[in-house]
């Protein structure tokens, strides 16, 4: 399926936790939009690998996502090498997305950092005419995305840009907790991790009142634009906090 908007994060609740705010704006702008998932975050401390799918199809309903789908990297070990750049390539060139959100270039999770830099070369690689992938034995066309942004995850990085989330905050928050077993509740058992402490979601809420703050709105999420600039065709759409 052709895509408008192609996230994808190192582990599901990625997505969830720094821009799915973001996706659920432009579903409601008409937008086709999709989530792909390089690991099944295996490696996490809280669930199991069968009870993550199951919050992440609860979450993919809850932002009404048109795909979603999990290369199945090894969590904690990809690497940005060719054979994981060729199945991520062969993705891009399956949805086509006009946008690519990615990870963090820089963050706690090593595996964010590296997602970062193989969704960039990857991006690249799959506009190439002489690199070659199928999809079903059938040949795929190059495609690159025309802009990626990474999202900002746990460290803070100041933003290149803000997008409004007010109106969607709330369905963001719901995708969120979706995933039980990830983050503090009082009917679910589990060690103790530093996303499963009871302040943990409020950060977030938090960091997305901040970015809201610096833009004169409720709630935002703050992007990079670290490989190419942003265009205006006019002012319009700009958001600015009121001048005083």
């Amino acid at each position: 399926m052709k895509l408008n908007i192609l996230a994808i994060a190192a582990h599901p609740d990625d997505i969830e936790l720094s821009c799915s705010g973001t996706l659920a704006v432009h579903k409601k702008l008409g937008y086709k939009i999709g989530i792909l998932d390089l690991t099944k975050g295996e490696l996490g401390s809280r669930g199991t690998i069968d009870i993550r799918q199951k919050e992440s199809t609860k979450a993919s309903e809850i932002l009404q996502l048109d795909v979603r789908e999990n290369l199945g990297f090894k969590d904690g070990f990809f690497k940005n090498d060719e054979e994981h750049q060729m199945a991520l390539i062969a993705a891009i060139r399956k949805h086509r997305p006009d946008i690519i959100l990615a990870n963090a270039p820089n963050d706690r999770h090593p595996d964010h950092g590296r997602a970062s830099l193989l969704v960039k070369d990857a991006c690249f690689l799959s506009g190439l005419v002489k690199i070659e992938t199928e999809l079903k034995g059938i040949p795929q066309a190059p495609w690159r995305p025309k802009k990626i942004f990474n999202y900002i995850q746990d460290l803070y990085i100041e933003p290149h840009f803000i997008l409004d989330i007010s109106e969607e905050f709330d369905t963001k928050m719901k995708s969120i907790k979706a995933y039980e077993s990830q983050f503090y509740s009082n009917t679910i058992d589990g060690p103790k991790t530093y996303i499963a402490s009871e302040e943990f979601l409020k950060t977030v809420e938090y960091r997305n009142r901040m970015m809201g703050k610096k833009i004169g709105v409720k709630y935002g999420e703050g992007f990079l634009s670290l490989h190419n600039h942003i265009g205006l065709s006019d002012f319009s759409t700009i958001i600015l906090p009121e001048f005083v």
